[in-house]
């Protein structure tokens, strides 16, 4: 099952009040494990930056000024979501600007598309207790240090390790692998153990039969050799 966590920032709190996001990150996870694929933008928002929204991921206007504009990423980002349910932190926000930045381009919105709010799933799991991204690592022991201030890939990251987490834990479900992320050997393996092989049908030759013995006495308590 591919999922991805999703995160933005902004220059404020509305669109309707010409506020534009800034910054968008989104990272796939695949059976709620990371792959290591992601997509990542920064965005001009063809405005100034507000301080107080400066104080709070550091993208200056002169930073953004040199990047493209929302139309200009708007479908690739839709691309790398595409069939996949979001994960997103206080979902109606980024949604909210999301969907505004999206038809002003000329592009659909997200309305319909499949989501979780960890938002949602933390006030459930935890009544009464703060549920911003912030709380939720401290509490679930996730490394904070890198995260000086707000930033969409940074924080979807991390959001992706919460999201982990509450769905139960890394090992969750009874999966009892220690291999985190998807491989094409993995792939693989799955796949050959899914196919039936015919039964043979012929003889063993005398040379085969040689060789099958020379092998045996070769491995240390063997099954064949308890008979």
């Amino acid at each position: 099952m591919r999922e991805i966590v999703l995160d933005t920032e902004t220059t404020g709190f509305d669109p309707e009040a010409s506020h534009k996001i800034v910054e968008v990150a989104c990272v796939e996870l695949f059976n709620h494990m990371r792959t290591g694929e992601y997509f990542h933008a920064y965005i001009n928002p063809e405005r100034d930056v507000p301080d107080e929204a400066f104080q709070v991921h550091g993208l200056s206007t002169d930073f953004l000024k040199d990047h493209r504009i929302f139309g200009h990423i708007a479908g690739d980002m839709l691309d790398f979501i595409k069939g996949s349910p979001l994960i997103i932190h206080n979902a109606a926000f980024d949604l909210k600007f999301l969907n505004h930045e999206l038809r002003f381009a000329g592009f659909p919105s997200l309305d319909g598309h499949p989501f979780v709010d960890t938002l949602f799933m933390a006030r459930k799991a935890f009544p009464g207790a703060q549920a911003s991204l912030d709380a939720l690592c401290k509490r679930f022991k996730i490394d904070l240090s890198r995260r000086s201030k707000h930033g969409a890939l940074l924080d979807a990251e991390l959001l992706a390790e919460v999201y982990l987490e509450l769905k139960g834990g890394k090992q969750h479900g009874l999966g009892f692998t220690s291999i985190e992320t998807p491989n094409k050997q993995d792939e693989f393996i799955a796949q050959r153990s899914s196919i039936a092989f015919p039964h043979r049908t012929f003889p063993v030759t005398e040379e085969e039969s040689q060789l099958h013995e020379k092998l045996v006495a070769t491995l240390p308590n063997s099954v064949w050799n308890k008979g």
